[in-house]
């Protein structure tokens, strides 16, 4: 057994409502995508209500198209396999059709005991704040910057 998961928060504003016409391509893939997530192999646990995802949870009541992506995975190449080897890829390319395009840091990774619990999605969000206000660091950090699991 592993002793440290990898976390992941992203978040995405939409370019509208999730009910809109516009957010149609998305929302049709949803239980699609997290369904594939869930089968992946190293899927260890992600945020959802009883609707199967995420995308009711609101963060901030004055930001209500915030979408909120929150996993949990025994590691980053499991998480990049599910990330680029699926058709989760397909999403991601076409993520500008969806999603407003943000100048701060969206996506954050950091590590969690095996054994503790899951991470909330305010706990969270101090991840990817603390990465915007710090940049890399083994607490915070992005795809292009990783970092190892504590020994």
């Amino acid at each position: 057994m592993t002793d440290w998961y990898l976390a992941e928060l992203n978040v995405a504003t939409a370019v509208d409502d999730m009910e809109s016409a516009t957010m149609k391509g998305f929302v049709d893939r949803l239980d699609e995508i997290n369904a594939l997530a869930e089968e992946a192999s190293g899927f260890v646990w992600r945020l959802k209500t009883e609707t199967g995802n995420a995308t009711d949870i609101s963060l901030f009541p004055d930001q209500p198209r915030l979408i909120v992506n929150l996993s949990v995975w025994e590691n980053f190449e499991a998480l990049s396999d599910y990330v680029f080897k699926t058709a989760h890829l397909e999403l991601l390319q076409n993520r500008h059709a969806w999603f407003e395009v943000s100048r701060e840091a969206t996506f954050v990774m950091w590590w969690i005991p095996a054994d503790g619990p899951m991470p909330t999605a305010e706990q969270a969000w101090e991840r990817l704040e603390l990465l915007r206000k710090m940049g890399p660091t083994p607490a915070a950090f992005p795809l292009k910057r990783r970092f190892a699991a504590p020994v």
